[in-house]
């Protein structure tokens, strides 16, 4: 298959990982995104600003909030069956035991600082009240708001991420190429001592004769440089001079969220079985989960929207793939799930944040150089 130019580059022009020669498993969807998944939708807010000596309270400010759509605007409120998987539980994500008991959530899915989880919770139902007052006039709402930690970069403790982003990404979330790197809230995360934070891919799935999109998002901040692996190749001989510059301490507190979504007809055990496969794409790139990682894992399904909203006093009824033809999409989530952490890093640039804290991009030139 040709990659196309949105398999290539970001809507910025920023070059992802199929740019560089990097060959992939599976055949990508036409965004190669979590947007390939009908309906789905990704936005954006991204807050840099300021430089030189932390100030809480002022800056540096190196961060964001990413909202995710899994469902068109007018139909947020109708859930979509879901799983769970917390591979280690350094980490936070909110509304995973209702997801744990029911096996479905609505409402969007922000991701953000640690520091601002709660923020953008918050500001999600805020949103939902204003754009569908009737979901929550009568009713509550828990949505989905997970973190991972970017106080190397960023004021972290000054808490600059309010309710008006949050509302800026949810209103600016639209399906088609999306931007990857440092937007959102990947904008000041590291993997691997490299720039990350925000990236995506898909892959296509044929079953007796239909097709289905699995799509990942993630966003990418764990890892050490001495078990990174790009395609199998571990690459810390050649990038170890390529040091993150440390003006003030950096303590190790990585993590990555990953959101998997799919159009594929499952019921909520077997997206948790997704979830469960997330794991091993995140370790093909060398993320072993060590102690403080927050690796926090959901997948979605958007099929069977009259099941899910379970009416009462008649049976529901779902389609559903049998659990025994279900390790294509297990392929499908590690694929993606590789590539999107992979383009995380590749769409990136240099970045200095707070106290002159420095974090290098993965460099382009090696990056030709081994793959090209």
């Amino acid at each position: 298959m040709t990659d196309s130019p949105h398999h290539l580059a970001t809507p910025s022009d920023k070059p992802r990982a199929r740019s560089f020669g990097i060959g992939f498993d599976g055949t990508p969807g036409p965004f190669n995104a979590i947007t390939d998944v009908p309906g789905v939708a990704v936005g954006y807010a991204t807050l840099i600003s300021g430089d030189g000596t932390l100030v809480v309270g002022k800056g540096p400010v190196r961060t964001g909030v990413t909202a995710i759509l899994p469902r068109p605007r007018a139909e947020l409120a109708t859930p979509v069956f879901a799983g769970i998987f917390s591979q280690n539980g350094n980490g936070e994500l909110t509304g995973s035991h209702i997801i744990e008991e029911t096996g479905a959530f609505n409402f969007p899915i922000t991701i953000t600082n640690t520091h601002s989880c709660g923020v953008s919770r918050d500001g999600t139902l805020r949103w939902m009240h204003h754009v569908l007052p009737a979901a929550l006039d009568s009713s509550w709402g828990l949505p989905v708001a997970a973190e991972t930690y970017d106080g190397f970069l960023n004021d972290i403790n000054g808490h600059h991420l309010t309710s008006e982003h949050v509302a800026e990404a949810l209103d600016g979330a639209a399906g088609g190429p999306i931007e990857e790197g440092s937007v959102g809230g990947g904008t000041g995360m590291i993997a691997f001592g490299f720039k990350a934070g925000s990236g995506t891919a898909s892959r296509m799935v044929e079953w007796q004769g239909l097709s289905f999109t699995v799509g990942a998002f993630v966003q990418a901040n764990f890892g050490k440089l001495r078990n990174f692996t790009v395609r199998g190749q571990r690459v810390e001989p050649e990038l170890a001079a390529l040091a993150i510059r440390e003006a003030a301490e950096r303590a190790e507190k990585g993590s990555i969220i990953a959101v998997i979504a799919t159009d594929a007809p499952f019921l909520p055990h077997q997206m948790k079985r997704l979830a469960r496969r997330v794991p091993l794409g995140v370790a093909m790139t060398g993320g072993f989960g060590y102690h403080s990682s927050g690796d926090i894992f959901l997948a979605f399904s958007t099929a069977n929207p009259a099941a899910a909203l379970a009416p009462s006093g008649r049976i529901a009824s779902a389609d559903f793939i049998p659990d025994s033809d279900i390790d294509p999409f297990f392929d499908a989530v590690i694929q993606a799930v590789e590539e999107a952490i992979l383009n995380a890093l590749t769409a990136n640039d240099d970045m200095t944040g707070r106290d002159g804290n420095f974090v290098p991009a993965l460099p382009k030139v090696w990056l030709r150089e081994t793959f090209g």
